[in-house]
């Protein structure tokens, strides 16, 4: 699934990109080409929880991108309503999963998730924010950027699905620092660290990184990702 995000994330940089150049004609064209994307990324039937959460998530940004143009969030709405119904309605194996997961008395929020009590992925919560927060995939992909990290990226949310964290911070610095501390994580240890900004624009700005494992059952799916800047460097944390 996340091979069909980061194709349209792709294709709608193509086009911010074609808008500032004012090529009207390519616009049209790679606009075309969204709505097979998206009718793939509906067509596909999730098998675990996470999936389920990647296609709600996705149609609830859409319906926000497009909240100007009236006949596009009824078409949205309508194909949330068959997300919901198709794993909620009780006619599938992965509705059956979902609910056995969350009605079980055995398994409270805590295992569900790995957050503290109540601390659910709550966009609207999230969104709130000054932080920066994102849901980081075990292949290093972005899951989930609240306001203020995709404002920080320069790009809308939905973009940002599917897309690698080393286009953000660099391919050498992934690999020599970010890329073990989210293994870490991964590995169920929650990681915290400090990060230099790499944005030029920015020099010398210090950012506080928090790394929490993100759990379905008992297995570690991802990692939260809660980044704000800091002014002094606490005693004892280097910067990565």
């Amino acid at each position: 699934m996340l091979a069909l995000f980061h194709a349209f994330s792709t294709k709608c940089s193509q086009i911010q990109r074609a808008i500032k150049l004012g090529d009207d004609e390519l616009v049209a064209s790679l606009d075309s080409e969204l709505e097979p994307l998206i009718a793939a990324i509906l067509a596909f039937k999730a098998t675990s929880l996470l999936e389920i959460y990647m296609q709600l998530q996705f149609m609830n940004n859409l319906i926000r991108e497009e909240a100007d143009d009236r006949s596009r969030v009824l078409c949205n709405s309508t194909s949330l309503s068959v997300l919901i119904d198709r794993y909620f309605g009780g006619a599938s194996e992965a509705a059956g999963e979902v609910m056995k997961t969350f009605s079980s008395e055995k398994i409270d929020r805590d295992d569900v998730f790995g957050f503290e009590e109540g601390s659910f992925l709550n966009d609207v919560i999230l969104d709130s924010l000054p932080d920066r927060v994102a849901v980081i995939t075990q292949d290093y992909r972005y899951l989930y950027s609240n306001a203020a990290n995709s404002e920080f990226l320069e790009s809308k949310p939905m973009e940002l699905v599917g897309r690698h964290i080393s286009e953000f911070v660099g391919c050498e610095y992934f690999e020599s620092s970010v890329k073990a501390k989210l293994d870490a994580c991964f590995a169920g240890e929650r990681v915290e660290c400090l990060y230099p900004s790499h944005r030029d624009v920015e020099p010398g700005k210090v950012f506080h990184c928090t790394m929490t494992p993100l759990r379905t059952k008992a297995d570690v799916i991802g990692a939260l990702v809660v980044m704000h800047e800091i002014i002094t460097v606490p005693a004892g944390m280097l910067v990565a």
